[in-house]
């Protein structure tokens, strides 16, 4: 796992930056409207740029956190992430790792 990003939580959702190796954007994760219930809770944008969605899920301890897919043409692949609460901390982290092969 390896935190690839920190959101402070604003009046209208989350506001902060995604860092990685390539990519250094400041991001933020606005409310969206749902058209069903597979659809995203929220989108998030880098500016303008539409690059990712997120879902709200709940942990097996009962602990809520956002469940995020990013995505762009210059990605090999999508990056899949959670956005946590960190106990003691004043940001949520953007926990990343990388998923299993099934």
């Amino acid at each position: 796992m390896a935190t690839i990003g920190n959101f402070t939580k604003t009046e209208n959702g989350f506001t902060g930056a995604v860092k990685t190796l390539t990519l250094n954007v400041k991001a933020r994760i606005s409310p969206a409207e749902k058209a069903n219930d597979k659809a995203p809770d929220y989108r998030i944008f880098a500016g303008q740029t539409e690059f990712g969605a997120a879902w709200k899920k709940k942990s097996n301890e009962g602990r809520e956190y956002l469940s995020l897919k990013l995505d762009d043409p210059s990605f090999p692949a999508p990056i899949y992430a959670s956005l946590v609460e960190i106990e003691g901390a004043e940001s949520l982290s953007l926990i990343w790792s990388r998923r299993n092969a099934d």
